[in-house]
């Protein structure tokens, strides 16, 4: 019974999971609750793809070229200290080998659907719940069909959880994992500027960052930092991260729509607080809005019988070292070697193989993530000291660069 896996989550996790699996020689059923996939440009945010996950991804679209043709080269991660007083920055490290492209999150979501086969993905199946066979050997997952109200039994061999953070089938194995509140939550938005290429805004931004469209921009100041790069299209990314008690938010979500009071202080503070060229260009963007940063204890183990875990639901992480999405694409990635290694007669040895291979470094890498985020908004990290940029060493200026990061160049493994 069940000879198809099931994926619960249609976002890039579970979109990079099914064609993982089909480059395997499985077959795959993406459950998402959303209606559709996204159209036109929705609110959303931009990432960095490294080296690894350029080379999946491409492996899995049918026009690799389509991707970098999508994609806007980030080669240089610069990190630079604002003076607030005096509106004047100076660079404290800088990169020239980093070798990522910056994407638009619905850019690379419309590469891997367009790539998929159609039907892969069932929309507007909002996912119940599941239950595992007595002998192991298939799950039934129940959904409710939003538009009909009716719930639908899927079966497959396999489960995979690709539903965020927030995960309730992570929930199901682990009652007690809690969230944890960074400390910070992160002002963001992006500027569409077709059209305004000569405006005084973007000539000014081009002249305070005059490595815009090759390169990742992290501008610290005391207590708090800022991060600016180019997507395609003629948009600029942009995030501040701001301490604070954790903030009320409605529901599942971990985004706060900005009212215009927020909006309209928000601008204030970043004018006493950046170069006016990046205060303005924060003024300039329609509907900024506000992510609450959580990130997760690395978990005990990755999967259950034949149930496993991946992207968020996976290892839950602050976006600081610009792992989330690429950490989704390469749990996607080992997933399926190991699965095609092992086949299904043998998918509890490939599931092991999997947790052997990925936990150790999503481990590590999430616990890294947070102590950039600390160490970058001036926070304690591990009973020392804070950062302060304006006093800091180049040694410890050093620790700032995203080639710090734990398996930075990758785990050694075929796939």
């Amino acid at each position: 019974m069940g000879s198809i896996p099931v994926v619960v989550g249609g976002s890039i996790a579970g979109l990079s999971c099914a064609h993982a699996l089909i480059s395997a020689g499985w077959r795959a059923t993406v459950i998402e609750k959303t209606a559709g996939p996204p159209s036109g440009s929705p609110t959303g945010a931009g990432l960095g793809l490294d080296p690894q996950s350029l080379r999946l991804v491409c492996r899995w679209t049918s026009d690799p070229n389509f991707l970098h043709a999508a994609t806007v080269p980030l080669s240089i991660d610069i990190n630079r200290v604002t003076d607030s007083k005096r509106k004047v920055s100076r660079t404290l490290t800088r990169d020239e080998g980093f070798n990522f492209r910056a994407a638009h999150w619905a850019d690379l979501h419309c590469i891997l659907l367009r790539a998929l086969p159609p039907g892969t993905v069932v929309w507007g199946h909002q996912f119940l719940s599941f239950d595992v066979s007595n002998d192991k050997s298939f799950v039934v997952t129940k959904s409710r069909v939003l538009l009909t109200d009716e719930v639908v039994e899927i079966a497959g061999d396999l489960l995979v959880a690709a539903d965020g953070c927030l995960s309730s089938i992570r929930r199901h194995f682990l009652p007690n994992f809690k969230l944890r509140y960074s400390g910070y939550s992160a002002w963001r938005g992006i500027l569409d500027f077709t059209g305004k290429e000569s405006s005084d805004a973007i000539v000014g931004v081009r002249r305070a960052y005059p490595e815009l469209g090759d390169c990742l921009y992290f501008d610290l100041a005391t207590g708090t930092h800022c991060v600016l790069y180019e997507l395609k299209g003629k948009r600029l990314n942009w995030l501040w991260y701001v301490n604070g008690p954790e903030p009320e938010h409605k529901g599942s979500s971990v985004t706060i729509k900005a009212g215009n009071d927020m909006i309209q202080k928000m601008h204030e503070e970043a004018e006493k607080v950046w170069v006016p060229e990046l205060s303005r260009i924060m003024k300039e963007t329609e509907e900024p809005f506000v992510n609450v940063i959580y990130d997760g204890d690395p978990l005990p183990c990755l999967f259950w019988d034949n149930v496993v875990l991946i992207g968020d639901a996976a290892h839950p992480t602050t976006p600081h070292g610009l792992r989330s999405t690429n950490m989704s694409i390469q749990d996607a990635g080992i997933l399926g070697y190991c699965l095609e290694k092992w086949g299904l007669e043998h998918l509890s040895m490939a599931l092991e193989e999997f947790q052997t291979i990925r936990l150790p470094v999503v481990s590590k890498q999430v616990l890294h993530s947070r102590e950039l985020g600390r160490r970058k908004q001036g926070l304690v990290v591990n009973d020392q000291e804070t950062f302060d940029p304006m006093t800091a060493t180049r040694e410890d200026s050093l620790q700032l660069q995203q080639r710090r990061m734990p398996y930075f160049e990758g785990k050694p493994c075929t796939i």
